[in-house]
C-alpha cells in the first residue's frame, strides 16, 4: 500500500493564518513537497487493539550538497482500540535514530487508546538522525542539529536552516497520515480529525510550533520544554548559575548564547520561539515540567505564563529530572486528554504569587488533596536533581475561607527556597494533578552582575 496526499494541504493548512504576519515557519509549511508518501508494513495484535505501523517520508530538508540525509523518514504507529468513540486522537511526537527496527507500539500508548477509546499515534525519529552535515566529519543527533541549525541562520539570515521547520512539518505529515490511513478500509474508515498533540523536549517545543500552523490541533501537552520566551529564559538561566548547564553544552558550543540581545537572534525567535506564536496558540494546553530539570530552571514560568492566552494548566512534578522517570506524570496527561475528548470542564483554580515570595490558590471545584511542596539548597540556587538530589518533601495544607495559602519560605543564609503548589482533583480514569508556578526564595540571583 502506497498513498500519496495532494501537496495542497499544506498551502490550505498556512493560509488558515493569512491574516497573522507570516513567518519563516509559515513558508516552510506551505512549501509543496512531492517527498511525502507513506505505507504500511506491519499490522499488530495487541490487548484488546490493532497496531499498524507505517513507513512514512514526510520531506525532503535541504540537500544533498548540505547534508546526507536530506529525505526524512519516520516509523508512525496508529493504536486502534477494539472500539472507537472519537473522532479525535492523540499524536505523541517522540525520538529515535533512522537506524530503528520496525518498532512495536509503546504499552503506554496502547493502554491510553484502550482506556479513552481513541486512536493513538505516534511519530518517530523528530528530528531525523544521526546527520552529517556538508564539511563536517562527525555525526550529530538531537540537540546538536538544532545548534547547528540555528548557528547557520544565525551567520547566514538563510531562513531554510532552523530544524524547527521540518520537525513541526514532519508532525503535520502524521497528522495527515493518520487522518488518511484511518479512513481506508484497512484501518475500517474511521474518522479521525482533530489533535490533541503532546511530546516531550525538543519534541514538546514541536508539539506547540505544530499548534501554531494547523487548526486541527485542538488541545496540547509540551512536556518538559520550560522555555518560552527563550533569550529571558537563558539570561535567568545564566544569572543563576554563573554560566550555563551541561545540558545545553551543544547550544554554548556553537556560541549561541553570544547572539543574544541582536537582531539576528531577535529573527531566529520569531522562528523558533513558541512566545511569538501565543496569539495563535489559544487552544487548551498542560505544560507539564520537571521540578529538578537539568535544562531549565524551575521557575522560568515566570516568563510566559501571563502571557499565554486561552485555557492553560501546569504542573512541576518534584523529585524528577528532564525525563520525568519514576513519576505520575503520565497519569496527569491521561486525565487531561481524557477530559478534552469528552469536553469535561477542567478543574478551576487561579493561584497567583505575592511580592514576599507567598503563594495563593483559589479553587471553585473541591480538590481532593492540596499539597505544598518545598525544596531547600544550602548553597547554590540550583535544584536540578543530579545536582541536589530528591530533595522535595510535601505537607498537606488546609483551606481558610476557601484560600489556600503558602507563606513564604525562610531559607538558610546562603541558600535558597523552591516551593509550589499541588492540587489533585478527581478525575474520570485518573486524578488531575495541577500545581502554581515555583517560587524561589530569596529572588536574588547570585551571579546577575558577575555574569
Amino acid at each position: 500500500m502506497n498513498r500519496l496526499l495532494p501537496v495542497f494541504l499544506f498551502a490550505t493548512v498556512a493560509t488558515i493564518y493569512a491574516a497573522d504576519k507570516k513567518t519563516a515557519l509559515d513558508r516552510y509549511m506551505a512549501k509543496p513537497d512531492a517527498a511525502y508518501q507513506y505505507r504500511l508494513v506491519k499490522t499488530q495484535r495487541a490487548d484488546n487493539a490493532t497496531v499498524f505501523v507505517l513507513d512514512m517520508i514526510s520531506q525532503r530538508y535541504l540537500t544533498k550538497k548540505e547534508v546526507n540525509r536530506p529525505e526524512w523518514r519516520h516509523w508512525v504507529t496508529i493504536v486502534k482500540p477494539a472500539r472507537v468513540k472519537h473522532s479525535t486522537g492523540l499524536l505523541y511526537i517522540g525520538g529515535g535514530g533512522n537506524e530503528d527496527r520496525v518498532p512495536r507500539a509503546r504499552k503506554e500508548l496502547v493502554a491510553i487508546a484502550r482506556a479513552t477509546q481513541s486512536v493513538v499515534a505516534e511519530i518517530r525519529m523528530v528530528p531525523n538522525q544521526p546527520l552529517v552535515f556538508a564539511g563536517e566529519k562527525r555525526t550529530r543527533s538531537e540537540d546538536a542539529i538544532i545548534a547547528y541549525s540555528w548557528d547557520k541562520f544565525l551567520k547566514t539570515g538563510d531562513e531554510k536552516w532552523p530544524l524547527r521547520l521540518p520537525m513541526t512539518k514532519a508532525a503535520v505529515r502524521a497528522l495527515d497520515t493518520v487522518t488518511d490511513f484511518m479512513a481506508t478500509k484497512k484501518a475500517g474508515g474511521v474518522k479521525v480529525d482533530r489533535f490533541v498533540v503532546t511530546g516531550a523536549s525538543k519534541r514538546g517545543w514541536t508539539t506547540w510550533s505544530t499548534a501554531a500552523v494547523d487548526k486541527r490541533v485542538v488541545a496540547i501537552i509540551p512536556i518538559v520544554i520550560d522555555m518560552l520566551n527563550t533569550e529571558a529564559s537563558f539570561k535567568h538561566h545564566r544569572d543563576a548559575y554563573g554560566g550555563y548547564a551541561e545540558a545545553v553544552h551543544d547550544y554554548t558550543e556553537m556560541g549561541v548564547m553570544k547572539w543574544m540581545g541582536t537582531p539576528e537572534f531577535a529573527k531566529l525567535k520569531r522562528i523558533e520561539d513558541p512566545y511569538e506564536y501565543r496569539d495563535r496558540l489559544t487552544m487548551p494546553k498542560f505544560c507539564l515540567n520537571s521540578a529538578g530539570d537539568q535544562f531549565f530552571l524551575p521557575d522560568s514560568w515566570q516568563f510566559y505564563w501571563k502571557e499565554l492566552k486561552g485555557p492553560k494548566h501546569l504542573r512541576y512534578v518534584p523529585n524528577t529530572g528532564h525525563s520525568l522517570g519514576d513519576s505520575d506524570a503520565i497519569d496527569s496527561l491521561v486525565a487531561f486528554y481524557h477530559a478534552i475528548l469528552n469536553k469535561t470542564p477542567l478543574p478551576r483554580y487561579e493561584w497567583a504569587v505575592e511580592k514576599t515570595g507567598a503563594i495563593i490558590v483559589r479553587t471553585k471545584d473541591k480538590p481532593k488533596e492540596v499539597r505544598l511542596w518545598r525544596a531547600t539548597n544550602p548553597n547554590a540556587r540550583d535544584f536540578r536533581i543530579d545536582k541536589l538530589g530528591p530533595k522535595w518533601n510535601s505537607t498537606v495544607i488546609r483551606p481558610a475561607n476557601g484560600i489556600y495559602h503558602a507563606p513564604a519560605a525562610r531559607p538558610p543564609k546562603g541558600g535558597w527556597t523552591a516551593s509550589f503548589i499541588e492540587l489533585t482533583f478527581p478525575g474520570k480514569v485518573k486524578p488531575f494533578k495541577f500545581t502554581s508556578g515555583v517560587v524561589v526564595t530569596p529572588k536574588t540571583l547570585p551571579f546577575a552582575k558577575k555574569a
